[in-house]
């Protein structure tokens, strides 16, 4: 007999999941988002994060 919060957990796992499927430019927009921060959170160096700097400094003036 599963307890209440896993059956919930499995509701949510569900939804999300089907959210994904019929929003997939949404959930890979998210995906790459939390890889990036988790890169520049865990894994950067000075030197990755000056480039990061750099790169979105260009895309900003590209944006305005």
């Amino acid at each position: 007999m599963k307890s209440e919060n896993t059956a919930v957990s499995d509701a949510r796992s569900g939804q999300a999941k089907k959210y994904d499927t019929k929003h997939p430019e949404q959930a890979q927009q998210r995906k790459a988002k939390s890889a990036a921060r988790s890169f520049i959170k865990n894994q950067a160096t000075l030197d990755d994060l000056k480039e990061s700097e750099e790169l979105i400094n260009e895309h900003e003036n590209d944006l305005k």
